[in-house]
């Protein structure tokens, strides 16, 4: 009897998650409760485990994979099943292949992308690799950082890195040289001793996302720290417990009396060198402030009526359109109709003059491991709920990976940011230029509401509005907001534009 092994269900407010770490492989036998893997949301880490004793018979996602709520990952069999599928043949014949490969060398100059346009230079964020290292083809190699996107560089051959000429945090030019790669017969002799050195420089085989992730944003050398978990993979745990020590000053002979004087315990501190998008946000921020007369003004909706619309349709609607029926699509069409009765909110200021768009592309606001962007979903009134939901959580997972592309971050006309997904109650979002406005969602909590004469506890939401009073007077904020809160309170008006 085979059992499926699914993913657990996902909050309301959470899209997706990924595959953190495999506590198991194919062929391992597990028991009853036997934790199987971590599946890491946004916000927590969820164990997944055994239903019933058995054996591993098949694995169908691998670590760092992005899985839906009940998707199934992993399948258990009986005690006597075998596994699916045997490694064994695999690692005989890539060794078998290892073998064929030619005495020849070849240097291959690795290279910085081509960059675009508006950008005059880029930054050398991390990399992966050392020289010495062997690398696989399209193996990612660095990140080059630019001020609105990430850019990865692979490798274009198979072989072992001969020389980095460009270390991180350099700045770089487009098709600038900043490594070799020396393809052909050194490739086998550094893969013979890579087992050894594994332990010493761990690679991304022995983390998982989001052990990586706490590795950069602590600014830790991962080849330093000692894993503890199965096959000397490296746990949160590990990188605290490394973290921790590191932070602790060293112990010096008895002699001094000064350090019984001055002690210093835990007071550290860290200097690190702003990213080029930390610094760009910084800018856009600050040049927001002082060049706008912004100003917010406040709304609260009751939530009730959409919660029991999506309660309803939820399932059938992602049985017929294959996405999850979110809060977000209800945002973007009701700000869309906004848009479209008070058009000074979907206009910007170019110099003297008021350009009023005839578009409506909107910007979703997506915190990334590296900060704040604002991807553009384009053409949005002629797009149907699905089409919203799964725009969206794309520009979400690309911003999560680092794949946007600069074309997905310019432009936009108006900008959403729902800070109600880490519990924000209510803030007053910043302007995000050359645009006039910015929406803020926030969280959504029960409170009582006078209804009718009786008292009432609904599921209320704050929205803010921020909007460069230059162009947008009160009136047509307010009511921008009053239209926005009408169509949420009552879903059918977005379908009857009434």
């Amino acid at each position: 009897m085979t059992t499926e092994i699914k993913v657990p269900v996902l909050p309301e407010s959470v899209a997706d998650a990924s595959v953190a770490t495999w506590h198991v492989k194919v062929g391992d036998k597990v028991s009853r409760d036997q934790n199987l893997v971590d599946i890491e949301t946004d916000k927590v880490v969820l164990e997944v485990v055994a239903p019933d004793d058995g054996v591993i018979t098949e694995i169908l996602e691998e670590e760092g994979a992005t899985v839906l709520g009940e998707q199934v990952i992993a399948k258990v069999g009986a005690a006597d099943s075998a596994p699916a599928s045997s490694e064994a043949p695999k690692k005989d014949s890539s060794k078998a292949e290892a073998t064929k490969e030619t005495k020849e060398t070849t240097v291959v100059k690795i290279k910085v992308p081509v960059l675009p346009e508006s950008v005059a230079d880029a930054t050398i964020a991390t990399w992966h690799v050392q020289e010495g290292d062997t690398v696989e083809r399209d193996q990612n190699l660095v990140d080059i950082e630019t001020d609105k996107v990430v850019l990865e560089v692979v490798a274009p051959e198979a072989g072992v890195i001969s020389k980095i000429t460009n270390g991180e945090g350099d700045t770089v030019l487009g098709e600038q040289d900043i490594a070799e790669i020396t393809a052909g017969g050194a490739a086998p002799a550094a893969s013979s001793s890579s087992e050894s050195d594994s332990e010493a420089e761990p690679g991304d085989e022995v983390m998982s996302p989001s052990v990586r992730r706490l590795v950069s944003e602590k600014g830790l050398d991962a080849s330093k720290i000692k894993g503890s978990g199965k096959n000397g993979k490296i746990t949160k745990e590990d990188v605290e417990a490394f973290a921790s020590n590191a932070s602790k000053p060293a112990k010096s002979a008895p002699a001094p009396q000064a350090a019984v004087q001055a002690p210093t315990g835990d007071r550290t501190q860290k200097r690190v060198p702003m990213t080029r998008l930390r610094k760009t946000i910084a800018n856009r921020l600050l040049e927001a402030k002082n060049s706008t007369a912004m100003l917010t003004t406040f709304n609260e909706i009751n939530m009730k009526p959409i919660m029991d619309l999506r309660k309803q349709y939820k399932d059938v609607f992602e049985e017929r359109h294959g996405a999850r029926l979110g809060f977000m699509s209800f945002y973007v069409k009701a700000v869309v109709e906004a848009l479209k009765r008070f058009p000074a909110v979907n206009a910007s200021i170019d110099g003297d003059d008021i350009v009023y768009h005839n578009y409506f592309d909107v910007s979703i606001a997506v915190s990334t491991p590296r900060g704040l962007v604002t991807p553009v979903l384009r053409d949005c009134d002629k797009m149907n709920f699905a089409e919203i939901e799964n725009g969206i959580r794309a520009l979400a997972l690309k911003g999560r990976d680092g794949k946007l592309t600069v074309e997905e971050m310019q432009g936009g006309n108006f900008t959403i940011t729902n800070g109600g997904v880490f519990g924000s109650l209510l803030s007053t979002p910043i302007i995000n230029l050359p645009q006039t406005a910015i929406l803020g969602m926030h969280k959504i909590q029960d409170r009582p509401m006078a209804v009718n004469g009786k008292v009432e506890i609904l599921p209320m939401m704050y929205l803010a509005l921020s909007y460069d009073h230059r162009l947008v007077d009160g009136k047509e904020s307010v009511g921008f907001l009053v239209t926005v809160k009408e169509l949420l309170e009552d879903p059918a008006r977005l379908l009857l534009d009434i």
